[in-house]
């Protein structure tokens, strides 16, 4: 199913790249940014490392990294609040998944998926709010 590629490859590379951000860009430490994201500092520590969340590489895609900025600069401001981070955070996987972005992965996990024809995502995003 899409969702489980999403569950196990694409979310953990969104975490990482807010994860990124929050340090990087925010200067929080990992412990605070674990607490931000729901996660643990050693599970920071690996999405710093590269360790964790390398799935896929989003950070060329501008629309993706824009909605992730954003996710982190809410964050670190704490300026959101959880049910509005969960919806921020769903947008992000839903754009993945509009865009195609994921469908290689799916196809890793599921050869009967032919990249070409489906259009699975584009239409569960569509009818999903």
């Amino acid at each position: 199913m899409p969702c489980e590629v999403a569950v196990k490859c694409v979310l953990p590379v969104i975490r990482a790249m807010i994860a990124k951000r929050l340090v990087r860009d925010h200067g929080l430490k990992q412990v605070e940014a674990a607490n931000l994201l729901g996660v643990s500092q050693p599970a920071i520590s690996l999405y710093s490392r590269k360790l964790r969340g390398k799935a896929m590489d989003l950070e060329g895609e501008e629309e993706i990294s824009a909605m992730v900025d954003e996710i982190a600069r809410s964050l670190a401001r704490k300026e959101i609040s959880y049910r509005d981070f969960v919806m921020k955070f769903c947008d992000v996987c839903k754009a993945v998944r509009k865009k195609g972005l994921m469908c290689k992965l799916h196809k890793a996990f599921d050869p009967r998926i032919e990249v070409e024809k489906c259009k699975l995502c584009k239409l569960v995003t569509s009818i999903c709010h």
